[in-house]
């Protein structure tokens, strides 16, 4: 098996929270193997930093040189580099070794807005290390700092636009790509600049990649415990380029990493405690409440997922082109369907292992059958009637989906049936919200519009929390193993699903 490797240069901090040491257990638990070549040492705590003694720069560089001489690196992660000889000593290495891809943390400002490289020595990173960046990781005073006396017109951000803005700046000084990170500029939900913690709701991170902005949300943390936090970014950007990853799959997966870190972090020290790098210390490779997201990143799921949520039929939907009777015939074996649904979830509540579980099944059924009154009195005004539709014969695609559902769970265990019904469940939502939001649908004159709004209605929404909340809860739970077969039963539901599809457009018979 090969193992990645990340040569990480960066200062070591003596508490343990922040700089190599959390840098390499950040590699660690990402399953990468870890260089490094320390450029100052400091004597700190969760209180703050004592001293700091510098490494001279040609020490630096034999340590550079000595771990890429033998072992090599895929990436090199670079973190706090002192002074500009330093710099250009590790300039000079990434060229000579022809390294592959590099993440910078810019450690330029300290949290208490300290400069902490001199002028001098932020021009030679700008001129000499950008261009060879890959992702360059500044928060919003480092970026101004990198920004200052480079000859480009800058002002602090006060929203979001002003963020995009600033990210494309930084990334014009010469790294491939920039992600700027929003800690310093919380939002509400809505995107607006929070006036105050009490408002404060998102953070949002900024990626550039010199043609498209990506923007990733997560929960605005009141936490004592974010030291390291810029450090364990980085460190898990670099970790997951190492692996294989784009750019943008490695920020993202390293923005989970972090938020989880601080939300699982626990009290140490009297002051700023370190985030928990080990919350996912073990082989199921994403973080807690995160299997979906990650499921659905999968290179195997995704081919099948766009195919379900992206189908002609579905676009049809969406801009009131699909020919009435398409539509009709559609509807009336989405009723069977949905009986047959409602049966799969009471068999959920008879194989859950919990009250807890047994509850939400009761209650999905509940709203399965709340929406079946709303599907019967929407198929009335098609002139479809409910003794008509019952007459009407299961199509192939129809009995083939529902009693693939029925037998995962005659077969199964409760979380298998789970998993069988989530590409329904969630899929529906998703395409849905895509179709509400979506530019090119039509609303106006649009006889299928209703359709589409009865899949945003709060109700449904709730039942795709609830139903993924549950999903969370127990994957966290099960093996690697058992995650695979969990994943294929969830490819194959969204296969058939596809075919449910290809039957609204007329590719299904009856049987």
């Amino acid at each position: 098996m090969s193992v990645k490797k990340v040569l990480v240069i960066a200062g070591s901090d003596s508490s343990g929270g922040a700089g190599l040491e959390a840098d390499q257990r950040v590699l660690a638990a990402h399953g990468v193997y870890a260089l490094t070549a320390t450029t100052g040492l400091t004597a700190q705590n969760t209180l703050g930093v004592q001293d700091i003694f510098i490494i001279p720069p040609e020490f630096v560089k034999k340590q550079i040189n000595a771990g890429l001489e033998d072992v090599g690196a895929d990436v090199v992660k670079l973190g706090m580099l002192s002074s500009a000889e330093t710099i250009n000593v590790i300039a000079e290495a990434l060229v000579t070794h022809q390294i592959p891809a590099v993440v910078l943390d810019p450690v330029m400002v300290s949290t208490s807005g300290s400069q902490l490289l001199p002028g001098a020595a932020v021009q030679v990173l700008r001129s000499k290390l950008l261009p060879l960046t890959t992702i360059l990781t500044p928060n919003i005073p480092e970026a101004l700092l990198l920004l200052k006396d480079s000859g480009t017109d800058v002002s602090e951000p006060t929203d979001l636009p002003g963020m995009v803005q600033l990210a494309k700046q930084i990334c014009s000084l010469g790294s491939k790509g920039v992600l700027l990170k929003g800690g310093h500029l919380p939002l509400t939900k809505d995107h607006k600049t929070a006036q105050n913690q009490e408002d404060a709701c998102l953070v949002i991170d900024v990626l550039y990649d010199g043609e498209e902005v990506t923007l990733f949300e997560t929960d605005f943390l009141i936490s004592k415990n974010t030291h390291g936090t810029g450090c364990s970014l980085a460190s898990a950007i670099a970790a997951n380029l190492a692996l294989g990853k784009g750019m943008k799959r490695a920020v993202q997966s390293a923005v989970r990493f972090v938020e989880a870190g601080i939300k699982t972090s626990f009290d140490m020290g009297k002051g700023s405690g370190p985030i928990n790098h080990f919350h996912s210390l073990y082989s199921l490779p994403f973080a807690p409440g995160r299997f979906v997201e990650y499921a659905l990143d999968r290179p195997d799921v995704q081919e099948a997922w766009k195919k379900f949520t992206e189908h002609e039929f579905v676009r049809q939907l969406g801009d009131g082109t699909l020919p009435l009777e398409r539509f009709k015939s559609y509807l009336v074996q989405d009723y069977l369907y949905l009986i047959q649904f409602a049966r799969s979830n009471a068999l959920a509540a008879y194989k859950a292992g919990s009250m807890e579980s047994i509850a939400a099944s009761a209650q999905i059924v509940l709203h399965i059958q709340r929406e079946t009154a709303l599907h019967l009195d929407y198929c009335a005004s098609f002139g479809l009637t409910k003794e008509e539709m019952e007459k009407t014969p299961e199509t192939i695609a129809c009995t083939a989906y529902s009693r693939y559902i029925l037998d995962v769970g005659q077969s199964g265990d409760w979380l298998a049936l789970q998993m069988a019904l989530a590409p329904c469940l969630i899929g529906y939502g998703a395409i849905a919200q895509r179709l509400y939001t979506d530019k090119d649908s039509v609303r106006e004159g649009n006889r299928y519009w209703k359709w589409v709004e009865n899949y945003v209605a709060d109700d449904y929404t709730e039942a795709v929390r609830l139903g993924s909340e549950l999903l969370e809860k127990h994957m966290r739970e099960v093996s690697p193993s058992r995650m695979e077969e969990l994943i294929k039963i969830f490819v194959r539901a969204t296969e058939l699903e596809i075919r449910f599809w290809d039957m609204g457009l007329g590719g299904g018979e009856s049987c």
